[in-house]
């Protein structure tokens, strides 16, 4: 029987570099918008999570000129990446699902291009750890797979296997709702990858105060 998570964390171990070069040429706007919506709306040196931070470029890079950074990745190759790439950033190598933090540790959690591989079965608790982990008006800006599969094994993409699980949009919107984070926008950004059109629901939300 596959395992999902082991076959992500294998997959990027083996592509790390040549997804670092590739991710930086493609869905270029797409990513800059979203990192600008978080330094435009948190306050210098606040404390920010990203999941799935791959080997800290661009994102990381960004954010962590203007606050501070905790970056985690299921990749132990992406996460040696990242240490060199954004030195003096704390970088966890860790199943996203098994973090745990304190009630109110962070202003600001983001996750570009990284709920897409995780299960949906799990993505529930996982936002409700997310919802506990915000401080009070905290901002989560994320992107979510829009298909409707509880998992999909692709055996070949750029150089390795990985796996994909999502929700519909409308779902992923109630599952945010359902612990208690107040959607700002939710919107459907599509960019060509390989030649295809390409769908993510991307989602700012706040904690209320």
């Amino acid at each position: 029987m596959k395992n999902p998570k082991q076959i992500v964390q294998q997959g990027y171990d083996q592509i790390s570099e040549k997804y670092q070069d590739w991710s930086r040429k493609v869905r270029v706007e797409e990513r800059e918008k979203y990192t600008r919506y978080l330094l435009d709306h948190l306050s210098p040196g606040a404390h920010v999570l990203e999941l799935g931070c791959g080997s800290g470029k661009p994102t990381t890079q960004h954010l962590a000129a203007r606050f501070r950074v905790t970056g985690v990745d299921i990749s132990g190759k992406q996460i040696q990446l990242a240490r060199k790439n954004v030195a003096g950033t704390r970088f966890i190598q860790s199943d996203m699902g098994k973090l745990d933090f304190p009630v109110n540790s962070f202003g600001g959690v983001c996750a570009f291009y990284v709920f897409n591989h995780f299960p949906r079965e799990e993505l529930p608790t996982l936002l409700g750890k997310i919802a506990s982990w915000l401080q009070p008006e905290g901002l989560f800006v994320a992107s979510f797979g829009i298909s409707d599969e509880a998992e999909f094994f692709e055996e070949d993409w750029l150089g390795a296997p990985t796996y994909f699980s999502s929700y519909p949009p409308e779902e992923t919107r109630k599952l945010i709702e359902n612990v208690g984070l107040e959607i700002v926008s939710a919107e459907l950004e599509t960019e060509k990858e390989f030649g295809n059109p390409v769908t993510f629901l991307w989602v700012v939300a706040r904690k209320g105060d």
